[in-house]
């Protein structure tokens, strides 16, 4: 799930560890929520937009594949 998400972060050369940690939840957590087994909050999808690709719109970067 969210291909486009990973491929950002891949460019922005962010591990999904390491973008846990910057938005302050653990890399479990994280991993759920790429894989769809969890949800993202608001607060969290604004906050990877602007740390991983901020001029992307944001149905474009969490769009489920």
């Amino acid at each position: 799930m969210f291909r486009t998400l990973r491929g950002e972060m891949v460019k922005a050369g962010l591990s999904v560890s390491q973008l846990a940690s910057k938005v302050n939840i653990s890399e479990k957590s994280l991993r759920n929520k790429l894989n769809g087994v969890t949800e993202f909050t608001w607060n969290e999808v604004l906050e990877i937009r602007k740390i991983v690709s901020p001029n992307m719109q944001l149905e474009d970067l969490f769009k489920a594949a």
